[in-house]
């Protein structure tokens, strides 16, 4: 078995204030190494670490799940240490997917939004995997999103060359309609902000944990959109139970793709591919959504 060294579980030690006899690295996320710490009391941790990360990185994250936590919603890992190194988490097992899990999740969900947030946005920068987010806060959903999420997005596509010319140009029709396009006007909800499958955590205790946020005050339709996009388990199940607690506002169906543009953008600045012609789809798909311009 693959063991760390010492350094890293030394450094843990001292945040944590008790001794790390082993750390044992776990698979799991795309962009961090992560790690199953045991401590001399035999209780055990969650390490994630990444090497030249932004001084940042690690307690943006830390005060995201602690935000999230403290809505009484869907619950967050509790956060043990953290420094510009490493994030130290409460280590949970992992289980299947249930579609009892799925509408315990979905209430939960509901109540975390329904915590709210001063405004759309947050007051310091953020991450989506590794791409930075800006920081600040509006009081208008629209703006914010393209100002803050697709803007930015869309420029760092293009800088990597993964948009193509027609898929640029989509996006940017969308911009121009994002007012008309964006549905009722909703109070700011507290979002996980990057809610794919994989930051969904389903526990041995049949309730799901959020995981790697980047949480902030946005629009409640784009946790779901989020989920809906990378093929959560029992999503439907999760979006009954959701209505339950908090009904989505009429049409929220069309603006799903609206909704998923910036995480394909994000994912056209990464990874390239296919990514690009995904986020072209879905600018075109939610001005289609809309009907024609008049």
């Amino acid at each position: 078995m693959v063991r760390v060294n010492s350094n890293l579980r030394t450094h843990a030690a001292a945040l944590l204030g008790a001794e790390v006899p082993s750390a044992t690295p776990v698979s799991g996320g795309d962009i961090c190494l992560a790690y199953r710490l045991e401590l001399a009391d035999g209780s055990v941790a969650f390490l994630k670490t990444l090497d030249d990360a932004s001084p940042d990185f690690f307690p943006t994250e830390a005060d995201g799940l602690t935000w999230l936590a403290a809505a009484g919603g869907a619950p967050t890992p509790s956060v043990l240490a953290v420094d510009e190194r490493c994030l130290i988490l409460e280590w949970v097992d992992a289980g299947p997917p249930s579609p009892a899990a799925a509408e315990h999740f979905g209430r939960e969900l509901a109540q975390t939004h329904l915590a709210g947030a001063e405004q759309f946005g947050s007051a310091h920068p953020g991450y989506a995997g590794a791409l930075s987010m800006p920081g600040g806060q509006s009081a208008d959903w629209p703006e914010f999103y393209a100002t803050a999420r697709i803007e930015p997005a869309l420029r760092a596509a293009v800088d990597t060359g993964s948009l193509a010319t027609a898929d640029r140009s989509a996006v940017t029709e969308m911009l121009e309609r994002l007012p008309e396009l964006a549905g009722p006007a909703e109070p700011p909800a507290r979002l996980h902000g990057d809610l794919w499958a994989g930051n969904v955590l389903w526990t041995t205790g049949g309730r799901c944990h959020l995981i790697d946020p980047a949480a902030h005050g946005g629009h409640r339709e784009t946790d779901l959109a989020m989920l809906d996009l990378f093929g959560l388990s029992y999503l439907e199940q999760v979006i009954d139970a959701y209505q339950q607690v908090n009904p989505l506002a009429d049409g929220w169906q069309a603006r799903i793709a609206l909704h998923q543009l910036h995480p394909l953008l994000v994912h056209t600045a990464l990874f390239g591919g296919g990514y690009g012609r995904q986020a072209g789809s879905a600018a075109r798909a939610a001005v289609t959504a809309s009907g024609p311009h008049t």
